[in-house]
């Protein structure tokens, strides 16, 4: 049943579903850039309350994997984090008071689950029209905004047992995304199916009140020593106190994480880096858990094939005597067992599945319809045989439609938080033209959507993910062309992803109902990058900063453009003189990180060098004093 009638459609200029991380980052973003009230934005979400994955994952012993430093908001950095890495409930704690402190929590609708939006090309008054349905009363309406955000993240969708016969178990059965804490294992026989990070998390959390648990070992994981620990209470009062003192420890976190992306590509400098990680994880695993556990447990892939698991205890709960683990395989669910290959049965209370989540296939997500009623289903299976995005958020035939946190933007070492922000921050620069009444829709170019997912397909290629040995989540098999596709990792570090995220390529974009003239845009010109380049010019003629630097670690403001140009030119329009920036240890390291990336990397020169991009201030004196203030 629907409830609303056509004129009475409520309208927002911006939708977003999802209330997790990358929601709350739009909805405060929106704010702190361009000074947008509150009340402009409408949040769906099929949960019922604040928190995206961490209202969704609420199994026993669920945590971050990632330090809480780096695993937070760059503009909200928490001081009072109880531990290195924090529980499922302090996290969904914290995005509450982040969504509270900037008035998000009115404008969320939850327990509504948002099952189509679609495109509306009208000449004046182009707009997505989502269908919303109500989870509680079961009734459908109508909403329509000018810009629309998918922040429902990857994980969202879990993955169905590959096990006939579940549907005749007569026990509780219970997926760790959809925890039902209603149910009691105490004294129960409990069977646990996978044992990646969420059942290494599981398992000891739950083993103690169990009667027996026996543990499925469907693949292997390189596991790593413990570093949560918890927070003193002397480090908080030093961390809240200090100035500055957050934005350290965030960079310190970076810096020691980001390491670990040096691991991942072929090169012999790589196998070597996964050589001696391969070399500590294997002598902890082997020193920690049983001997007879050893075959069961210990990968013959690469380290990086897979995200590592930090251990929580799961290694040593593997001495009770209230667990077995094995690694037969399971061929049918009874209903009060699971029969395995040698034909024994494995007598089950309550099944436990800790199997993940569907990916890389666009069959999970919402029916999203673009022009010429295209689907996106159709995209990631026509145009390309699976998820992608320009720059990880844009895809043609989609506009005013971004994904955050979308294809290829995981990663196997570190924060998907950093990644997250930088792609709001990416998307708000895009429909900047839009917000200043300059445009009223945008959308990139096929051609460049598809030079960018090539790039990074190739770019994949030549990583740990795409070994011969590794086979994990992160890529899929074509089944007509046979074509390995990865759609969920980005294959350069995140300095990179966050230097793409900085600027425009305005020839990349197709801006509509607005006439662009070039004497009112400033411009940057970059040329090739040069081995010894040291850092970046100020333009001390402009009026204001061009770009905020850093997002997701932290800020730092500049003008426009580079001083390591071939001829080290400066290609500011305004400018009349500049000096070399060296404002922050943080600054200087992202910079060099950049650069050494592109230097390394052949193919991405051609990508960087000769193109002009845009600025997102603009030279005319009206432009310049209707610009709200950046952070």
């Amino acid at each position: 049943m629907s409830l609303d009638k056509e004129s009475e459609v409520p309208f927002t200029q911006f939708a977003c579903i999802g209330t997790g991380f990358s929601g709350i980052a739009l909805g405060a973003t929106i704010q702190r850039w361009y000074s947008i009230s509150p009340s402009s934005i409408q949040f769906f979400d099929s949960q019922p309350c604040v928190g995206g994955t961490w209202s969704i994952n609420q199994y026993p012993g669920a945590a971050c994997d990632v330090p809480s430093a780096l695993y937070s908001l760059s503009f909200e950095r928490n001081p009072n984090w109880t531990r290195f890495l924090p529980p499922h409930d302090e996290l969904r704690a914290y995005l509450t008071k982040v969504a509270e402190k900037y008035n998000l929590v009115p404008r969320m609708k939850f327990n509504t689950k948002v099952t189509k939006a679609e495109w509306i090309p009208s000449p004046t008054n182009p707009r997505w029209r989502l269908t919303i349905l109500d989870l509680e009363t079961n009734l459908t309406s109508h909403h329509e905004c000018q810009f629309l955000f998918s922040g429902s993240g990857q994980f969202n969708s879990p993955r169905p047992l590959d096990v006939p016969g579940i549907d005749s178990f007569q026990g509780p059965v219970i997926h760790s995304a959809r925890w039902d804490h209603s149910v009691s294992l105490h004294d129960k026989k409990v069977v646990v199916f996978g044992n990646g990070c969420t059942a290494a998390q599981i398992v000891p959390s739950i083993l103690s009140s169990t009667a027996h648990l026996t543990q499925i070992v469907r693949s292997k994981h390189w596991i790593y020593p413990p570093v949560d620990a918890k927070v003193s209470p002397f480090a908080k009062k030093l961390l809240a106190s200090m100035p500055g003192a957050t934005l350290l420890q965030r960079f310190i976190v970076y810096h020691l994480a980001e390491a670990d992306w040096a691991g991942f590509t072929l090169t012999p400098s790589a196998a070597s880096f996964r050589s001696r990680r391969r070399r500590m994880a294997e002598k902890y695993m082997k020193t920690t858990a049983p001997e007879k556990y050893h075959p069961l447990l210990v990968p013959e892939f690469e380290i990086g094939c897979k995200r590592r698991v930090f251990d929580s205890g799961y290694l040593e709960c593997l001495h009770s005597e209230k667990i077995t683990l094995t690694n037969d395989k399971a061929v049918e669910i009874l209903p009060h067992g699971v029969k395995m290959a040698d034909g024994r049965v494995v007598e089950a209370d309550v099944l436990v599945l800790a199997n993940g989540f569907e990916t890389n296939t666009p069959t999970t997500l919402l029916p999203v319809v673009g022009t010429g009623g295209h689907t996106l289903q159709e995209h990631w299976s026509e145009t390309f045989p699976g998820p992608e995005a320009y720059n990880c958020t844009s895809l043609h035939g989609f506009p005013n439609f971004f994904l955050l946190w979308g294809p290829n933007t995981a990663t196997g070492h570190t924060s998907a938080v950093m990644a997250i922000e930088n792609g709001v921050n990416f998307a708000l620069r895009v429909i900047k033209p839009c917000l200043e009444g300059r445009a009223s829709v945008v959308d990139v170019t096929e051609q460049a959507e598809r030079e960018f997912v090539e790039r990074v397909q190739e770019a994949l290629g030549k990583t740990v993910f795409t070994s011969e040995t590794c086979n994990s989540w992160y890529t899929a098999r074509d089944r007509e062309t046979g074509r390995v596709w990865n759609g969920m990792t980005y294959p350069w570090s995140q300095a990179r992803y966050w230097w793409d995220c900085m600027m425009i390529k305005k020839g990349d974009w197709v801006y509509s109902q607005v006439e662009y003239r070039q004497e009112e845009e400033a411009r940057i010109v970059v040329h090739r990058f040069r081995r010894d380049c040291l850092g970046w010019a100020a333009c001390l003629g402009c009026k204001e900063p061009e770009f905020s630097f850093g997002a997701g670690i932290g800020w730092v403001k500049v003008c426009c453009c580079c001083a390591c140009s071939e001829d080290m030119g400066i290609g500011c329009d305004r400018t009349k003189g500049a000096e070399l920036i060296v404002q922050t240890i943080l600054f200087t390291h992202i910079t060099v990180s950049t650069i050494l990336h592109i230097n390394h990397d052949p193919p991405s020169v051609g990508h960087v060098s000769n193109h002009r991009y845009s600025c997102t201030y603009f030279t005319t004196s009206k432009a310049l004093s209707q610009q709200p203030a950046r952070p």
